[in-house]
Order: structure tokens, then sequence, then C-alpha cells
């Protein structure tokens, strides 16, 4: 089932995320609808508070990157990165992230919940993560590149952060007309939002 995406603005956004047991109600339709949600908003990543619940749960899915890097005549990716791209899918519940590490770079984000607004955030390209998978399967994983950052910007949102907290204050400054305007509504979207001032 498709859910609406929560825009920016509402307060569920700037929640930490609690954690939950494998006992949490629904949890495999949950985690079923937001892959559903992401793939409708073709998205590569979604958090739970991203469709209303204050919980640490987030999905990942990088195969889109590869179909957009097919259309592109620079097609940046190694044979070993398309391959890792097209079959990353994955569930991550109660994630800590343990450690970053290497020299930040630059890589253009946007997010589901801030429609038609891509910034250049800056990250570190290796993040070591401890997370439960949907069968409460424990994980201590080294990510790096693409899907670091995937998982580096779907952490954020379990922390309460968004991609807009690690652009300058006058970029954000600069923008604030256009994301008030998001939060009441006015954005052309071509998937289900609820929008927490219209």
């Amino acid at each position: 089932m498709i859910l609406p995406i929560t825009a920016y603005g509402d307060p569920v956004l700037r929640k930490v995320g609690e954690e939950i047991t494998k006992d949490y109600p629904g949890l495999q339709e949950l985690i079923a609808n937001m892959f559903d949600t992401m793939h409708n908003a073709m998205g590569v990543g979604l958090a739970a508070p991203q469709i209303g619940k204050a919980i640490r749960l987030f999905v990942v899915e990088t195969k889109p990157f590869t179909e957009k890097a097919e259309d592109d005549e620079d097609d940046e990716f190694t044979a070993e990165e398309r391959q890792q791209l097209e079959h990353f899918h994955k569930v991550f519940i109660n994630a800590k992230i343990i450690e970053e590490e290497g020299k930040e770079w630059a890589f253009n984000e946007g997010c589901l919940s801030i429609p038609k607004i891509r910034e250049d955030v800056q990250r570190k390209p290796k993040v070591r993560i401890q997370y439960y998978d949907e069968n409460f399967k424990f994980f201590d994983e080294t990510y790096e590149g693409l899907i670091a950052r995937v998982i580096q910007h779907e952490y954020d949102h379990i922390e309460g952060k968004l991609f807009t907290d690690r652009i300058s204050p006058l970029r954000r400054r600069l923008l604030q007309g256009k994301l008030n305007d998001i939060s009441k509504g006015k954005v052309q979207v071509g998937y289900r939002m609820r929008f927490p001032n219209k």
C-alpha cells in the first residue's frame, strides 16, 4: 500500500526515533508499504518519520542510481559498483552508526519530504553501522560510496535531521521561502504527500 509522505515542516521529521522490538504491531506490512511508497515516489531510501512514525526504521534500495546512469552518457560506475547498487535492497531497524571515516565529498542530494530542492551535501565516504534486519537478525557492516551516503541520509531522518541542516546557513536562508511553500503544499509532486500547514 502506498502511504502519503510527510512534508517538510511536520514536527515528526524533527523527532529522534524510538527503538522498536520484533513485536512492533504490523511491522512486516509496514516495511512492505514503505518499499511500495518509496518505489512509487522513485526514491532510493525512505525512513519511518517520512510516513509519520517516529521510530528507528528505514529502507534502502539503490537500483534507481544505475537506471539513471544508463540514461546518462557519463556513466561513472565501475562494473563492481553497478552490481552492488543494482542489488542493494535492505531494511535497517534500530540502526546505530558506529563510525564515519574518510575525506568528506560533495554529492547533490534530494529528499522525498523536500521535493524540488536539491543541494550539494558533504559526507564522509565510509560508514560502519550496526542494525537489525526485518527478521531481527543483527548486523555490523561497513559501506562505502553512494550506498554509504544513502544510509547516512536515511539515518539522519531517524535522528530528527534533514539534509538541509547540512548546508550553509546562507543557503538555508535563501531556500526558506521554498521550504515554507512545501510545508503549505504549494509544490507540484507526482506522489501522495501530507502537508503540515496546508
